[in-house]
Protein backbone atom coordinates (compact mmCIF):
# COMPACT_ATOMS: atom_id res chain seq x y z
CA UNK A 1 0.00 0.00 0.00
CA UNK A 2 1.35 3.40 -1.00
CA UNK A 3 -0.02 6.53 0.66
CA UNK A 4 0.01 9.48 -1.72
CA UNK A 5 -2.46 11.85 -3.37
CA UNK A 6 -3.95 8.90 -5.30
CA UNK A 7 -4.60 6.79 -2.19
CA UNK A 8 -8.19 5.73 -1.50
CA UNK A 9 -9.49 3.80 1.52
CA UNK A 10 -10.12 0.10 1.05
CA UNK A 11 -9.99 -3.34 2.60
CA UNK A 12 -6.64 -4.37 4.05
CA UNK A 13 -5.15 -0.88 4.38
CA UNK A 14 -5.18 0.27 8.01
CA UNK A 15 -3.60 3.71 8.42
CA UNK A 16 -2.95 5.52 11.69
CA UNK A 17 -2.71 9.31 11.51
CA UNK A 18 -2.42 12.07 14.08
CA UNK A 19 -4.34 15.27 14.69
CA UNK A 20 -4.51 18.33 16.93
CA UNK A 21 -7.78 20.11 17.65
CA UNK A 22 -8.40 23.85 18.01
CA UNK A 23 -7.81 23.58 21.77
CA UNK A 24 -4.41 21.94 21.31
CA UNK A 25 -5.41 18.39 22.29
CA UNK A 26 -3.78 15.49 20.44
CA UNK A 27 -5.57 12.47 18.93
CA UNK A 28 -4.63 9.24 17.25
CA UNK A 29 -6.92 8.38 14.33
CA UNK A 30 -7.18 4.76 13.16
CA UNK A 31 -8.86 4.55 9.78
CA UNK A 32 -9.65 0.79 10.02
CA UNK A 33 -9.31 0.46 6.23
CA UNK A 34 -12.31 2.57 5.28
CA UNK A 35 -11.82 5.94 6.97
CA UNK A 36 -10.71 8.67 4.54
CA UNK A 37 -7.49 10.57 5.22
CA UNK A 38 -7.23 14.37 4.96
CA UNK A 39 -6.10 15.54 1.52
CA UNK A 40 -3.44 17.78 3.11
CA UNK A 41 -1.92 14.68 4.71
CA UNK A 42 -1.88 12.75 1.43
CA UNK A 43 0.05 15.61 -0.16
CA UNK A 44 2.94 15.35 2.33
CA UNK A 45 6.17 13.95 0.86
CA UNK A 46 7.30 10.65 2.44
CA UNK A 47 4.08 10.58 4.45
CA UNK A 48 4.34 6.89 5.36
CA UNK A 49 7.83 7.25 6.82
CA UNK A 50 6.80 10.34 8.79
CA UNK A 51 3.67 8.67 10.17
CA UNK A 52 5.77 5.66 11.16
CA UNK A 53 8.28 7.91 12.94
CA UNK A 54 5.62 9.56 15.08
CA UNK A 55 3.92 6.23 15.74
CA UNK A 56 7.21 4.69 16.87
CA UNK A 57 7.79 7.65 19.17
CA UNK A 58 4.36 7.37 20.80
CA UNK A 59 4.82 3.63 21.25
CA UNK A 60 8.33 4.24 22.67
CA UNK A 61 9.88 2.10 19.95
CA UNK A 62 11.88 4.84 18.22
CA UNK A 63 15.55 4.35 17.35
CA UNK A 64 15.97 8.13 17.10
CA UNK A 65 14.45 9.11 20.46
CA UNK A 66 15.39 7.52 23.76
CA UNK A 67 13.70 9.95 26.14
CA UNK A 68 9.94 10.30 26.41
CA UNK A 69 7.61 12.58 28.36
CA UNK A 70 6.68 11.49 31.85
CA UNK A 71 3.58 9.29 31.86
CA UNK A 72 0.34 11.20 32.41
CA UNK A 73 -0.86 8.53 34.86
CA UNK A 74 -4.46 9.26 33.98
CA UNK A 75 -7.31 7.04 32.87
CA UNK A 76 -8.64 5.86 29.52
CA UNK A 77 -12.36 6.60 29.52
CA UNK A 78 -14.60 4.64 27.17
CA UNK A 79 -16.95 6.68 24.99
CA UNK A 80 -18.31 5.04 21.83
CA UNK A 81 -17.11 1.61 20.75
CA UNK A 82 -17.25 -0.76 17.82
CA UNK A 83 -20.29 -3.01 18.08
CA UNK A 84 -18.52 -5.54 15.87
CA UNK A 85 -15.20 -5.59 17.75
CA UNK A 86 -16.97 -6.02 21.09
CA UNK A 87 -19.73 -8.35 19.92
CA UNK A 88 -18.55 -10.90 22.51
CA UNK A 89 -19.66 -8.53 25.31
CA UNK A 90 -23.30 -7.75 26.03
CA UNK A 91 -23.26 -4.26 27.56
CA UNK A 92 -21.28 -1.05 27.85
CA UNK A 93 -20.61 -1.93 31.48
CA UNK A 94 -18.84 -5.10 30.35
CA UNK A 95 -16.84 -3.16 27.73
CA UNK A 96 -15.85 -0.58 30.36
CA UNK A 97 -14.64 -3.37 32.62
CA UNK A 98 -12.71 -4.92 29.71
CA UNK A 99 -11.01 -1.57 28.99
CA UNK A 100 -10.35 -0.80 32.67
CA UNK A 101 -8.61 -4.15 33.14
CA UNK A 102 -6.29 -3.42 30.21
CA UNK A 103 -5.72 0.33 30.52
CA UNK A 104 -3.67 0.68 33.68
CA UNK A 105 -0.78 3.10 33.19
CA UNK A 106 1.38 0.65 35.17
CA UNK A 107 1.48 -2.01 32.43
CA UNK A 108 3.25 -1.98 29.06
CA UNK A 109 1.87 0.24 26.34
CA UNK A 110 -1.19 -1.06 24.49
CA UNK A 111 -3.92 0.67 22.54
CA UNK A 112 -6.09 0.49 25.65
CA UNK A 113 -3.75 2.48 27.90
CA UNK A 114 -2.27 4.94 25.38
CA UNK A 115 -4.79 7.59 26.52
CA UNK A 116 -3.89 6.95 30.17
CA UNK A 117 -0.12 7.07 29.64
CA UNK A 118 0.28 9.45 26.71
CA UNK A 119 -2.79 11.66 27.18
CA UNK A 120 -4.07 11.26 23.64
CA UNK A 121 -7.62 10.81 22.39
CA UNK A 122 -8.25 7.71 20.33
CA UNK A 123 -10.67 7.77 17.40
CA UNK A 124 -11.55 4.79 15.22
CA UNK A 125 -13.29 4.59 11.88
CA UNK A 126 -16.22 2.23 11.44
CA UNK A 127 -15.06 -1.01 9.90
CA UNK A 128 -16.74 -4.22 8.77
CA UNK A 129 -16.74 -6.50 5.75
CA UNK A 130 -20.13 -5.22 4.59
CA UNK A 131 -22.09 -2.00 5.31
CA UNK A 132 -24.05 -2.21 8.54
CA UNK A 133 -21.93 -4.95 10.08
CA UNK A 134 -20.28 -2.44 12.40
CA UNK A 135 -21.50 0.77 14.04
CA UNK A 136 -20.45 2.91 17.02
CA UNK A 137 -22.36 1.56 19.98
CA UNK A 138 -23.77 4.43 22.03
CA UNK A 139 -24.24 6.77 19.07
CA UNK A 140 -27.88 7.46 18.19
CA UNK A 141 -27.45 8.89 14.69
CA UNK A 142 -26.90 7.20 11.35
CA UNK A 143 -23.41 6.00 10.52
CA UNK A 144 -21.53 4.41 7.65
CA UNK A 145 -18.28 2.54 7.12
CA UNK A 146 -15.45 5.07 7.25
CA UNK A 147 -17.11 7.50 9.67
CA UNK A 148 -14.94 8.33 12.69
CA UNK A 149 -16.03 7.96 16.32
CA UNK A 150 -14.40 8.85 19.64
CA UNK A 151 -13.38 5.58 21.25
CA UNK A 152 -11.18 6.41 24.24
CA UNK A 153 -10.81 9.73 26.08
CA UNK A 154 -7.79 10.67 28.24
CA UNK A 155 -8.49 12.03 31.72
CA UNK A 156 -5.17 13.94 31.54
CA UNK A 157 -4.53 15.48 28.13
CA UNK A 158 -1.35 15.78 26.08
CA UNK A 159 -0.47 18.81 23.97
CA UNK A 160 1.96 19.61 21.18
CA UNK A 161 4.82 20.07 23.66
CA UNK A 162 4.68 16.31 24.28
CA UNK A 163 5.74 15.73 20.66
CA UNK A 164 9.33 16.41 19.53
CA UNK A 165 9.57 19.47 17.27
CA UNK A 166 10.90 17.37 14.37
CA UNK A 167 7.81 15.13 14.41
CA UNK A 168 5.12 17.81 14.68
CA UNK A 169 4.95 18.47 10.94
CA UNK A 170 3.03 15.24 10.29
CA UNK A 171 0.17 16.25 12.61
CA UNK A 172 -2.99 17.46 10.90
CA UNK A 173 -4.71 20.42 12.56
CA UNK A 174 -8.45 21.04 12.92
CA UNK A 175 -9.68 24.62 13.22
CA UNK A 176 -13.27 23.44 13.77
CA UNK A 177 -13.22 20.54 16.24
CA UNK A 178 -12.62 20.18 19.95
CA UNK A 179 -12.05 16.53 20.73
CA UNK A 180 -13.56 17.06 24.16
CA UNK A 181 -16.87 17.92 22.47
CA UNK A 182 -16.94 15.83 19.29
CA UNK A 183 -17.82 12.17 19.49
CA UNK A 184 -18.48 11.50 15.81
CA UNK A 185 -17.99 12.93 12.35
CA UNK A 186 -18.72 11.66 8.87
CA UNK A 187 -15.79 10.36 6.88
CA UNK A 188 -16.95 12.52 3.99
CA UNK A 189 -16.29 15.65 6.07
CA UNK A 190 -12.66 14.88 6.94
CA UNK A 191 -11.28 17.64 4.67
CA UNK A 192 -13.75 20.13 6.10
CA UNK A 193 -12.43 19.53 9.61
CA UNK A 194 -8.74 18.81 8.92
CA UNK A 195 -7.43 21.33 6.44
CA UNK A 196 -3.79 22.11 7.31
CA UNK A 197 -0.64 20.53 8.65
CA UNK A 198 0.95 21.74 11.87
Amino acid sequence: MTIDEHWIPGFGGVVTWFAMDKAGAIAIMVNNCFGPLPTVLLEVADVEQKLDSLSEYLWEESESYKEYPEAKNGKAILDLYSAYAYRHLVSKTEVEAWIAHRSSPQIRLTEYNLPAIKGVYLYHAIEGSVPGEDYPSGYDGESEMGDYFRYLVPSVKANIEDIPFELRGIIVVSETLKFSDVRFWSGTSVDEHFSRMY
